[in-house]
């Protein structure tokens, strides 16, 4: 299809959504429909015009085909876009204090995780990103982490001395395996089925959607199931579009997003699931892939191994943020 068949399929798509509705939304993401998100975003959609009787149209633009992820920050400003949802590392250096999430060991599976994100702390994390131009509206879940290597199985994080791992750029995860011995190799997501193919690095991190859709079980000869640090989305809209949406219509909104988040994060975790499966059974099938879950007792050694970076970014996401997101998880 043409650069001009899209913007004009784009265009009669807006004229034909927009008859009779008093306002229109248009949400931008960057993942297929069939996708969590996706599914979550066209849900929103459909409770929308359900609780606003039409008053309120939202149009769904899937797979970049309005904006990237990165693109869509200054679309939502400008007001091009009214919607979208970003991974957490878009905001990240608007919003620091977002490096949270990427703490290793922070929280107690996905229970402990929405404890925080809907309790006081994801509130002021989203009062802070609100405070930059955008209306924060609700965390939508990728996964959690997961460690996988070619060298040796990563049980104790003594397993994890002089292995190298891919990460992504950050901070946080540059601290994270040093402090188990590891050697961080920073690398594009385009490279890393290559790079442990050929023994660029020997180790990775991943959520299983990652680890299966991408085929890191050929380059890897074990996944250890840490679940240590979290991948997630941050619904956001335009500020100048909220600002101009009555009151009463607001909380109708609101309603619709909290519904769409309660949906997104059990097909979310169904999905996980169903990866996980795909894993195992290829797993025994083949007899080339180990995959381990962590003991009570690994797990504690993990966490005390690795609270010891936490210091580090007091002075970047707060001493008191990380206490109370640990508190909130008791």
């Amino acid at each position: 299809m043409t650069k001009f068949v899209k913007i004009a399929a784009v265009a009669a798509l807006l004229v034909s959504s927009t008859f009779a509705a008093d306002y229109t939304i248009k949400f931008s993401h960057v993942v297929s429909p069939n996708t969590p998100k996706g599914k979550a975003a066209d849900f929103f959609a459909k409770r929308v015009k359900e609780l606003t009787n039409g008053k309120v149209k939202v149009i769904v633009f899937p797979n970049s085909q309005l904006y990237t992820d990165k693109a869509v920050m200054k679309a939502l400003k400008i007001g091009n876009v009214q919607m979208a949802c970003p991974s957490f590392s878009k905001f990240t250096s608007l919003v620091p204090q977002l490096q949270l999430f990427d703490l290793p060991f922070l929280f107690k599976g996905n229970d402990g995780l929405h404890k925080v994100m809907d309790g006081k702390v994801g509130q002021k994390l989203k009062d802070l990103v609100t405070a930059k131009g955008f209306v924060a509206l609700n965390y939508w879940d990728n996964g959690f982490k997961d460690m996988s290597s070619n060298k040796k199985p990563i049980l104790w994080p003594k397993d994890a001395d002089g292995q190298k791992f891919r990460i992504m750029s950050s901070k946080v995860l540059e601290a994270q395996f040093k402090a188990i011995g590891g050697n961080p190799q920073v690398l594009p997501f385009s490279e890393v089925y290559s790079a442990l193919q050929q023994g660029v690095v020997d180790a990775a991190e991943n959520p299983l959607s990652n680890f299966w859709t991408k085929k890191f079980y050929e380059v890897q000869t074990s996944l250890t199931l840490t679940q240590h640090g979290y991948l997630g989305y941050l619904v956001v809209m335009s500020k100048k579009f909220w600002n101009k949406l009555p009151a009463d219509l607001k909380p109708k909104i609101i309603q619709a997003m909290n519904e769409a988040t309660i949906y997104e994060r059990k097909e979310a975790q169904a999905l996980e699931d169903s990866f996980l499966k795909k894993i195992e059974g290829y797993a025994k099938k083949t007899g080339k892939l180990k995959v381990y879950t962590l003991t009570p007792e690994q797990r504690a050694a993990w966490v005390k191994a690795l609270e010891v970076i936490y210091p580090k970014f007091y002075g970047t996401i707060g001493k008191d943020l990380i206490e109370e997101a640990k508190a909130e998880q008791k």
